[in-house]
């Protein structure tokens, strides 16, 4: 037999292919190089790379195309999706390329000099030059989000998971500061994706025993041709769609959300939580308009009890929270309820609207978790609310940063959270889901709550002997936290070039 290799476009697929040679490289560098100058030859990569390969993406704006034997589609949605995971991944690597991922403060400086080892190799452990490795498991969990947006089959889609997956779960746990409550993150949150994971793969096998093919396309064609009320399919649908819901965080599959938020590095976490959340609702978006698009009805119920679960519970749980950084973690719940509101639209609009929410959000994350590094004590970042009285009065314009991103994360007019909460619900509204929105605007009421509370306690209390500091930022984060601040109030006042771009990005290519 003649074996006849797939085509492959390879300009199409360049961005994915730069940030891959650059992961390459980064594990060698890392194995060889001297301490002394890895850090350097690192952050050169890893910026060199993603800027590269955001260049890339814009050179391949107008690509539609299927590659590599089916297995990867280029289309407008897709590249949306890889710009916004690139260049959240720029400003996320920002934040980590402070001399610490994991910013200390006096009581650890002191511990580090008693640390076994060379007296040089105790003063790079202060500077935080010893966490080099988080480079590379950078751009390789960077690859698998780019893989997870354009996969066009079930196998693919699986491997870009797991890329993406297994470096989370090492950078989770790399806090030197409360060490044990980091490791306690990462392995509840390997677990629990080892779990997802499971399901995903079994949910697969299920579809792919109804359809007899793993490619999106050829699966949405068969529930077209076949009895579509098989219970093997939609069982099978079920646990498919698992694997994304777990990267989003929505309920049920949230448990490692608030630890993950809490016990791993700050700069890691605002990496994270920009990041996952485009590819996550990426990879949903096309298993379900693409894949079961035919079939909307079966599955738009599930994904209405999964937002109205997510709204609520993350909105009301968040309310009992005194750690900011557990409280922003059931605040993801709730944002990715409220996403789900325009997933399940179901809809053009609800594409598109999908896709502004998941882009304003991922900036002001970025920006939040800039300015939680910022704020420490004598034991280093402070994320207790007691810790914040009186922030605003100390230095009132990262006070006023971090109001507008909670403002903006609330929903507040003026900022990109109300006009990206505004286009899920005026989707959801055409599309006949109205008392899902009902729930909602009011799940939105209880949030503003706990957002308006962090802003009161920074400019209305008064500061105490636990107040925290505010440290100077220093150019990493700066360019963070402004590209957060710019882009909230951008899309808040001037939304519609952008929303003019991803209406004219298309639909899904099939």
């Amino acid at each position: 037999m003649n074996f006849t290799p797939p085509a492959i476009d390879y300009f199409a697929l360049s961005p994915m292919i730069v940030i891959f040679a650059a992961a390459i490289v980064s594990v060698l560098v890392e194995a060889f190089a001297p301490r002394t100058i890895r850090r350097f030859l690192q952050l050169l990569i890893v910026f060199g790379a993603l800027l590269t390969s955001a260049v890339l993406i814009v050179l391949n704006a107008g690509t539609r195309t299927v590659t590599g034997g089916g297995a990867v589609v280029i289309d407008g949605p897709a590249l949306v999706m890889m710009g916004t995971i690139v260049v959240l991944s720029i400003l996320g690597a920002a934040l980590m390329a402070e001399r610490s991922i994991d910013p200390v403060g006096d009581s650890f400086a002191a511990r580090a000099s008693s640390l076994p080892g060379s007296e040089d190799e105790r003063q790079l452990t202060q500077r935080g030059y010893l966490q080099t490795e988080i480079w590379p498991l950078t751009l390789f969990a960077v690859l698998g989000m780019l893989l997870f947006v354009t996969a066009n089959n079930l196998l693919l889609m699986f491997v870009a998971l797991e890329i993406i997956s297994l470096p989370l779960y090492l950078m989770t746990g790399m806090a030197r500061r409360r060490r044990l409550l980091s490791q306690e993150a990462s392995l509840k949150y390997f677990l629990l994706g080892v779990f997802a994971s499971a399901f995903y793969l079994y949910g697969a096998a299920l579809v792919y025993g109804y359809s007899g093919s793993i490619f999106f396309p050829e699966i949405a064609q068969s529930l077209t041709s076949k009895p579509s009320e098989s219970i093997v399919v939609f069982i099978g649908m079920g646990m498919l769609i698992i694997g994304p819901l777990f990267k989003i965080g929505a309920v049920p599959f949230h448990q490692w959300v608030p630890d993950v938020y809490q016990g791993a590095p700050t700069a890691v976490v605002g990496f994270m939580a920009a990041t996952v959340k485009v590819a996550a609702f990426g990879a949903l978006l096309r298993i379900l308009y693409v894949a079961f698009g035919g079939v909307r009805w079966d599955w738009d119920p599930l994904i209405w009890i999964v937002a109205v679960a997510s709204m609520i519970l993350g909105s009301i749980v968040a309310l009992l929270q005194t750690d900011i950084k557990r409280l922003l973690g059931y605040s993801w719940i709730a944002q990715a309820g409220f996403i789900l509101v325009g997933l399940a639209a179901a809809s053009p609009a609800g594409l598109e609207s999908t896709m502004f929410y998941v882009i304003a959000y991922g900036f002001a994350t970025v920006g939040t978790f800039a300015v939680i590094s910022m704020v420490r004590d004598a034991n280093g970042e402070a994320t207790n609310l007691a810790a914040w009285a009186g922030i605003g009065r100390k230095s009132p314009l990262v006070a006023s940063a971090l109001s507008l991103f909670l403002l903006g994360l609330a929903g507040i007019p003026l900022t990109s959270g109300f006009v990206s909460k505004f286009a899920v619900f005026v989707a959801a509204i055409e599309a006949g889901a109205t008392w899902l929105v009902i729930i909602g605007v009011i799940a939105s009421l209880i949030a503003a709550f706990f957002y308006v509370r962090i802003v009161v306690i920074m400019f209305f209390a008064e500061p105490t002997e636990q107040t925290a500091s505010v440290v100077v930022p220093s150019a990493f984060t700066t360019i963070s936290l402004s590209a957060g601040v710019a882009v909230t109030l951008i899309l808040g006042i001037f939304p519609q070039p952008v929303l003019d771009m991803l209406s004219n990005a298309g639909l899904f290519l099939r």
